[in-house]
């Protein structure tokens, strides 16, 4: 995809995003208390050494003109209290395996053949509206886990948050044990929906992923 294509891609990904947070921070958007986001574990993979580049887009590492392998995805939400209120300048950390299942952590398995251009932890810090945004790849599996991205979310004055980011349908998520651990009713709250994106000519992927803090023990 040409430099030119895919800046026009971004722009209008973010431009819907922004019309779909105005929409949602409307009064009223809100009537009742969401149902709050289940926590799950950090996992052993969280970069042990950070890397250089901490930004948004993991695709690409500082300067480098090749992008990581995988399906482009722009995964995007935004971070909530349980009556919808938007929280400002929270700091939300993804990581995840590359296409080939290696971490950027010391002890991940497959490091021999990890992909080399894919950063595989990223920041962003929500503005008014409580939205955050990454581009990034597709989750893949590797062996004893269904495909997943981590999260953590750490705001002023509240425990960081972590849990996880599953495909929704995907066909190993009923074997996962970290997945099953959650109750099954509140399962449906860690899964996304990784859609075509329409402007893309490339066949990026759009994802949606809300988190809404304040959750409870039974919710796992």
């Amino acid at each position: 995809m040409s430099g030119m294509h895919q800046f026009a891609t971004r722009r209008l990904f973010l431009g819907s995003m922004a019309a779909g947070a105005w929409a949602l921070s409307a009064p009223g958007a809100f009537a009742e208390e969401l149902s709050r986001t289940p926590k799950q574990t950090e996992g052993p993979f969280y970069p042990d050494h950070l890397p250089l580049d901490t930004d948004n887009d993991l695709l690409i590492i500082n300067d480098a003109s090749t992008p990581a392998i995988g399906e482009v995805t722009h995964l995007h939400g935004r971070i909530l209290d349980s009556g919808g209120e938007p929280l400002r300048n929270a700091l939300v950390e993804i990581w995840q395996c590359d296409a080939n299942g290696a971490y950027i952590h010391s002890k991940s398995g497959n490091r021999d053949s990890s992909d080399g251009n894919f950063q595989g932890f990223g920041r962003f810090l929500t503005g008014s509206t409580g939205e955050y945004y990454f581009r990034t790849i597709k989750p893949v599996a590797y062996p004893g886990r269904t495909p997943h991205i981590h999260f953590a979310v750490k705001h002023k004055g509240q425990e960081k948050f972590t849990t996880q980011c599953y495909i929704k349908g995907h066909a190993q998520n009923e074997r996962d044990m970290v997945l099953r651990g959650t109750p099954a009713k509140f399962r449906d709250l860690l899964v996304a929906d990784f859609a075509p994106l329409k402007e893309s000519r490339a066949g990026e992927l759009a994802a949606k992923f809300d988190i809404v803090l304040g959750y409870t023990p039974e919710q796992g």
